[in-house]
């Protein structure tokens, strides 16, 4: 019944892809980041939706009338430059077949990322696409919250398997990064039972991302926590909710969820986390020695017994960062980190822009929730390997949307500029920047 289902929406919905592409944007988000099909455990369970919802939407749009207009702006620069980075260091790849496999993966994701930018037009079109992000991993942290209430912490809160949110640490960071969307759409909300049902939410992924067990998620769930509470409009409300949140865990989790957490102040007699610093250790051995790193999926044990120090700890590396350094080497790695500076700097772009403007406030809100998804995803990164998520990358194009729709994107005229003969007609203050023209 699961898989009639999920198709039946999935292909009912493809028409209105054909009439308006950005439909497609949506539908593909809602597939990539919830994974309906995987709910399932038919024939949906493996069927390519994604695949088949991209090359609709790709379709509908180069037959479009719609111009065709990609903003060119740094953020998009250096992510075009990273993607050709990744594809120039898989052809030397240690394991082609497994660096290829990874690529393939990675390149569809980017062309949608990319898409996105190109497809989506206007605020509106914005604002539905956070509430299908924020909707899509909304369902498991509402769900997963539920569940770690009634089984008192018991039980890990984990994605749908064969996903990037499968596991209880990659559910946990995905968590942590959809409860600041979450917030911003309460912000927006102005009709009082939708606002309470997301304030309760938020509060309920909070209490999923705990109930995940993930220390690296406890990680991301505290530096969010507090930037949430600093970039809030309201730091009284945001307060209570966090605080019955923190009530609720406090509550319900057990024992052993707290002797598992105290682990991190005794990482050198624990065994994961010795595993973990030894592939970060090999992966700079790799990366000095290697201009492009060892590729895609190198963590592998034929890896570490030519670069780890202990060469028969084989562990997975947990870590965007020394993912990032080993995989992609020191110029892919100085790549990633400049999207962050570049996004976060954009945001605070925004945020100085907007924050007064009452009509463009929403941009404001919107870059400062980014920015504590950001920040959780910076923490939590940092003992979860996510480097290639969708979600971050989304989240600068979203950004970059915000800053666009919001007329940020736009060149000051100078004042000395409005002298009679020396600019600009004075009948403008702004004067909007050519289409292909670069910031």
């Amino acid at each position: 019944m699961r898989d009639l289902f999920v198709t039946g929406v999935i292909f009912g919905l493809l028409p209105f892809v054909f009439k308006r592409p950005w439909v497609g944007v949506l539908l593909w988000s809602w597939i990539g980041y919830m994974n309906p099909h995987r709910l399932a455990y038919g024939f949906a369970y493996d069927f390519p939706f994604a695949m088949v919802v991209g090359l609709v939407t790709i379709v509908a749009f180069m037959a479009s009338k719609e111009k065709k207009v990609m903003p060119w702006t740094r953020e998009t620069i250096v992510l075009l430059v990273f993607i050709g980075w990744m594809l120039f260091t898989t052809f030397f790849a240690f394991y082609p077949d497994l660096a290829w496999f990874q690529w393939n993966k990675v390149w569809k994701i980017q062309l949608m990322v990319f898409l996105t930018a190109l497809i989506i037009t206007d605020r509106k079109q914005l604002h539905w696409l956070i509430w299908v992000i924020a909707l899509s991993f909304g369902f498991y942290g509402v769900k997963g919250g539920i569940f770690t209430i009634i089984n008192g912490g018991a039980y890990r809160v984990q994605g749908p398997a064969g996903t990037f949110i499968g596991g209880n640490n990659e559910m946990a960071l995905a968590l942590v990064m959809a409860i600041p969307l979450i917030r911003y759409l309460h912000l927006q909300e102005t009709r009082k039972l939708i606002k309470i049902g997301l304030a309760g939410a938020m509060v309920l992924t909070g209490v999923a991302a705990i109930g995940s067990q993930s220390r690296g998620g406890l990680v991301a769930m505290v530096a969010m926590g507090f930037f949430l509470w600093l970039k809030s409009r309201n730091k009284i409300v945001t307060g209570i909710y966090m605080a019955i949140a923190v009530f609720i865990m406090a509550s319900v989790m057990p024992q052993q969820w707290y002797d598992r957490m105290n682990t991190i102040n005794t990482y050198q007699s624990d065994e994961s986390a010795q595993g973990r610093i030894n592939a970060w250790h090999m992966a700079f051995n790799v990366a000095k020695e290697r201009i492009t790193g060892g590729g895609f999926n190198m963590f592998l044990p034929p890896t570490f017994r030519q670069y780890a120090p202990d060469p028969t700890n084989v562990h997975d590396v947990h870590s965007i960062y020394f993912e990032q350094i080993g995989e992609q080497g020191f110029i892919g790695f100085g790549l990633f980190m400049l999207l962050g500076l570049l996004a976060w700097m954009r945001a605070q772009q925004v945020i100085k822009r907007c924050k007064k403007d009452p009509a463009n406030k929403w941009a404001a809100d919107l870059a400062g929730m980014i920015q504590v998804s950001l920040v959780g995803y910076a923490a939590g990164g940092a003992f979860l390997g996510m480097s290639y998520f969708d979600l971050p990358y989304h989240l600068m194009i979203i950004l970059v949307l915000a800053a666009k729709f919001s007329g940020v994107l736009v060149k000051r005229v100078s004042p000395a500029n409005l002298a009679v003969g020396s600019g600009p007609h004075p009948s403008s203050l702004f004067a909007r920047e050519n289409a292909g023209q670069r910031l």
